[in-house]
């Protein structure tokens, strides 16, 4: 679309507006009510009711006002989170811990081995990985991950757990699946403590493509986003495993995602997530969007 064009629709439809400045930090002023229903017009195109949500992204609205306990700061928190998984699944589902900073500059890069990931604790995005150090470009690396210090995340879709995790990077080990290549995400829906359904991810550098499963594996014709794979998906060796521990980090809790990898056999927990998508992404086909919403009751 041409710039001519890009202006025209934002001025017949000011509602695009929104995400450009909420993104830049210029509507933080704005109440999250207002915020959200203003930014759901703009991303879904309908208007978003609150006062009786229906659908799964509307309900997901919905908690982001009103569901807002404390423990779920340590829960996205990719450090603090640790010490929760710890306590709650044990530390053998963790990923190796390299390091901890409260800054880039605390980094010690010729002390690091040769593969590791960068990322920082309180939000999505702020993500370096190493394959390479002697290729790496640290400048570029510190750039990306400054940016995302500088940032408060929470006002970007008004994500409330977000809000008040302290900035920091953690590192951790470089890992890599059977493709030798990649981790595949294996993110699993759950709805007051019960796995209703399975999200895989793969290919996240080149050709990102996802896929529904109900909890049998049977694969479910719908998508978000992302086109569904032309590959075969095997079934992850350690499904039922993934499922019982999702049950138990998902007891009392309304909704939440359990994002898990796999390598050999082995579980490593990713994740936790409460809005995914942030809520505002449609299903293909739309009438997904109600099965979600009615297995989240509110």
């Amino acid at each position: 679309m041409g710039l001519f064009n890009k202006i025209k629709k934002a001025i017949t439809n000011p509602y695009l507006f929104i995400p450009y400045l909420g993104g830049r930090g210029y509507l933080n002023w704005l109440p999250d009510d207002i915020y959200l229903k203003a930014t759901y017009r703009s991303r879904m195109h309908k208007k978003l009711n609150l006062k009786n949500p229906i659908t799964f992204n509307e309900k997901l609205q919905w908690l982001k006002i009103n569901d807002r306990k404390p423990e779920y700061t340590q829960m996205v928190d990719k450090y603090e989170v640790r010490k929760y998984i710890e306590e709650q699944i044990g530390e053998e589902y963790l990923i190796p811990l390299l390091g901890i900073y409260d800054t880039f500059e605390e980094i010690e890069f010729d002390k690091l081995p040769n593969q590791f990931v960068l990322k920082c604790t309180h939000d999505s995005g702020g993500l370096v990985i190493c394959k390479d150090k002697s290729t790496l470009n640290i400048e570029e690396a510190k750039e990306k991950i400054n940016k995302s210090m500088n940032r408060n995340y929470y006002y970007n879709y008004r994500e409330w757990p977000y809000k008040n995790v302290k900035p920091r990077i953690v590192c951790e080990q470089y890992m890599v699946d059977e493709s030798g290549y990649e981790l595949k995400d294996y993110k699993i829906f759950c709805f007051n403590g019960v796995p209703k359904m399975l999200y895989i991810v793969r290919d996240r550098e080149m050709n990102t493509s996802a896929d529904f499963f109900d909890t049998e594996f049977k694969h479910i014709p719908v998508k978000q986003i992302h086109e569904n794979t032309t590959q075969n998906t095997k079934k992850p060796k350690a499904l039922d495993k993934m499922l019982e521990l999702s049950e138990k980090l998902s007891k009392g809790i309304r909704h939440i995602r359990v994002d898990f990898y796999e390598i050999d056999g082995k579980i490593y927990f990713g994740e936790l997530t409460f809005y995914h998508l942030s809520g505002f992404e449609e299903f293909t086909p739309n009438k997904y969007d109600d099965i979600f919403g009615n297995w989240l009751k509110l």
